[in-house]
């Protein structure tokens, strides 16, 4: 069965269900769209990886991909492959110097730990056809992951607008202490924007 290449398109909270996200993958070289609801935790670390930040003490995925650097696996690539009863499965393809493994995978861990190391994300066609979305507007432009971050924090942005430079700053620390770091997106790109207005 030919893999389709997927990358991840947005990343939002979830509509349909309390306290969960959606995380999108678009289809690198067509106009579908693959929507998959993820719990609170993945999104933030997927957002985490996607945002290129850095917490003082490594995530779960982070560790995991220290682990595997130590030992010198390498993951290859994640393949979505399979859509039974509404859920999503997948498998870490993994390598080492002597040894090719298929392991399998929660969708939103593996593709917590593609974004960490930059390893491409793939699925079937068949699960595309069945769960997938497509797109109408083929001139549209598809949204950029620190856009989708963006977007999904966005709720909250109006509030930050009312704080002070010094404010903003103090309040991203203590939601770094708090490791809440879908808000401390919003914090930093609000932070980034005043600084750019400014030089």
């Amino acid at each position: 069965m030919k893999k389709i290449e997927l990358e991840i398109v947005a990343l939002s909270h979830s509509i349909t269900q309390t306290h969960s996200y959606a995380v999108v993958l678009g289809e690198v070289n067509g106009l579908r769209r693959l929507p998959i609801v993820i719990g609170g935790f993945e999104a933030q670390a997927i957002a985490v990886a996607l945002e290129k930040m850095h917490p003082s003490r490594p995530l779960t995925h982070d560790l995991m991909k220290n682990f595997m650097n130590a030992f010198n696996i390498d993951l290859q690539e994640i393949v979505i492959c399979d859509l039974q009863e509404g859920i999503f499965y997948s498998k870490l393809v993994c390598v080492s110097e002597h040894d090719t493994v298929e392991i399998d995978s929660r969708t939103s861990d593996a593709l917590a730990l593609a974004v960490r190391f930059g390893c491409p994300i793939y699925t079937y066609d068949n699960i595309l056809e069945s769960a997938g979305i497509l797109m109408e507007d083929p001139s549209g432009k598809k949204k950029q992951p620190r856009e989708a971050v963006a977007a999904e924090s966005s709720a909250g942005t109006d509030d930050l607008k009312t704080l002070t430079l010094d404010e903003l700053n103090t309040l991203l620390n203590e939601v770094l202490d708090m490791e809440d770091y879908i808000r401390a997106i919003a914090i930093r790109d609000e932070i980034n924007s005043r600084k750019r207005n400014r030089g």
